[in-house]
């Protein structure tokens, strides 16, 4: 089976290690300064746990999962995407339930869920949950963030229009929603997770076999109708109360700001804690740059990828860098003819995703993970009166502090900030195409002789 512990063991030379004791306060600022996969070994007061993060944070990080090299990251989503879901295999139990806490034995306080900022009311776990639709029986994954309201209640949000449905369902019903939280999974079950396209008919979590080329094992809970990843190191299961809310928030989103500010959110209310004997908790840090920008965005890289390719593009890769809070991708494209840049912009701005407010094409000979570079071809490449393309009244972000919610929509427009309106971009930062010589001339540039051929290292060695 596979799981995270041999996940981590496997690439351990790859990884950040800390085998230092550190205070659960301290594990913040430590991710944000790691820059990769890090691991700490010992955690003050939590004995027995490791806590480990940034498991998607850079190309490296997502190629180790992917199994492929960093520039072929994007490519290999679109190939996860082509080969599709595979059935799930359940098994009678698994590591996740070697141990087993119900009733009064119950208490989150046990798990080492780290406060994330000084203004965070509580620790927030930030782990996939798992719901089932009570109708149809589909099942669903997203990613909320559940700050600990004491040792068996928990406040979690609902950021996806899928389990926003299925609550509703419940509430018109009159019952709970039974909620699974697994935490500490092989990092496939995370990334299928992020798929956030059309999947009617099958669970994000049936791509596990599309990443991993092995079957995703999966188990009943103990006190929930729900089955979840048989490999997980913690899961928490119980049911969401429609009718109960409490204060989420202040709590950063995948912008680093405290927008929306405070709402009211479902209580969770836990049954059971099961775990491994020994637990991996999967941490993921909101803040600066980490996974919270890059996980949700992975998946949208590839569909739009694909998108721009059914177009008839020559397209060489798409990302969305951890500086645009989730709001700004960049296009690497070839365009043959005028027109072609024009139409993939307008293309990556209209994808389903609320959060694409920024679109900048640029050619293949710009590294577009380099700021440097992508900053070179908007000085030189771009006159804005020309190769700017600006669209009003667009869907915005909710965590875009810009955009302006759209006051009496929603009962709760005001407080969630959905539906919300802004303008979007689009910046044609590409060169003149090839049929243009004579212009084109013009943005060639001046490189040393030797290179690409000499490297710098081979002299080192």
């Amino acid at each position: 089976m596979l799981d995270l512990h041999s996940f981590l063991a496997r690439h351990r030379d790859e990884h950040i290690v800390v085998e230092k004791p550190v205070k659960l306060d301290q594990v913040g600022a430590l991710v944000a300064e790691a820059g990769d996969t890090i691991v700490f070994e010992k955690l003050e007061g939590y004995e027995g746990f490791r806590l480990v993060d940034l498991l998607f944070v850079n190309r490296r990080a997502q190629a180790r999962v992917l199994g492929c090299e960093p520039r072929e990251v994007v490519r290999a989503l679109a190939e996860v995407i082509r080969r599709g879901p595979r059935p799930l295999k359940e098994v009678p139990d698994g590591p996740c339930q070697e141990r087993v806490l119900t009733g009064d034995d119950v208490d989150l306080s046990l798990l080492p869920i780290v406060r994330h900022t000084e203004l965070d009311p509580y620790p927030y776990a930030t782990s996939f949950a798992v719901h089932k639709d009570p109708e149809t029986g589909q099942y669903n994954q997203m990613f909320p963030r559940c700050g600990v309201l004491g040792p068996r209640e928990m406040v979690t949000s609902y950021v996806t229009p899928t389990a926003q449905r299925i609550l509703a369902k419940h509430k018109a019903a009159g019952t709970k929603m039974p909620q699974a939280i697994a935490i500490g999974t092989h990092p496939a079950w995370e990334l299928a997770g992020c798929y956030s396209y059309l999947h009617e008919g099958w669970w994000e979590a049936q791509l596990f076999e599309a990443i991993t080329g092995e079957p995703g094992m999966v188990t009943r809970c103990r006190t929930v109708e729900l089955v979840v990843p048989a490999d997980a190191s913690i899961v928490i299961e119980g049911f969401v109360d429609p009718e109960r809310t409490a204060q989420d928030g202040p709590n950063p989103g995948p912008t680093m700001l405290y927008t929306p500010y405070i709402q009211q959110q479902p209580v969770f209310e836990v049954t059971a804690v099961t775990m491994r004997r020994d637990p991996i908790y999967r941490h993921h840090q909101v803040t600066p740059f980490t996974d919270h920008q890059e996980m949700p965005r992975l998946f949208h890289e590839a569909i739009i990828y694909e998108r721009l390719r059914a177009m008839g593009m020559k397209v060489h890769d798409v990302h969305f860098p951890q500086g645009g809070g989730s709001l700004a991708v960049i296009i690497q494209l070839e365009p043959a003819y005028d027109g072609q840049v024009t139409d993939a912009l307008l293309a990556t701005l209209g994808s389903p995703w609320l959060n694409t407010k920024m679109a900048i094409a640029v050619d293949p000979d710009i590294d577009i993970y380099d700021y440097r570079d992508v900053m070179y071809a908007l000085a030189t490449r771009v006159d804005p009166a020309r190769h700017v393309i600006t669209i009003p009244n667009a869907r915005a972000f909710p965590f875009d502090p810009t955009g302006e919610p759209v006051r009496g929509a929603f009962p709760h427009t005001e407080d969630t900030r959905f539906p919300s309106l802004v303008g979007k971009w689009g910046i044609d930062a590409t060169k003149p195409p090839a049929y243009r010589a004579a212009e084109r001339r013009n943005y060639e540039r001046a490189w040393p002789i030797g290179w690409g051929e000499v490297h710098l290292e081979d002299f080192l060695k």
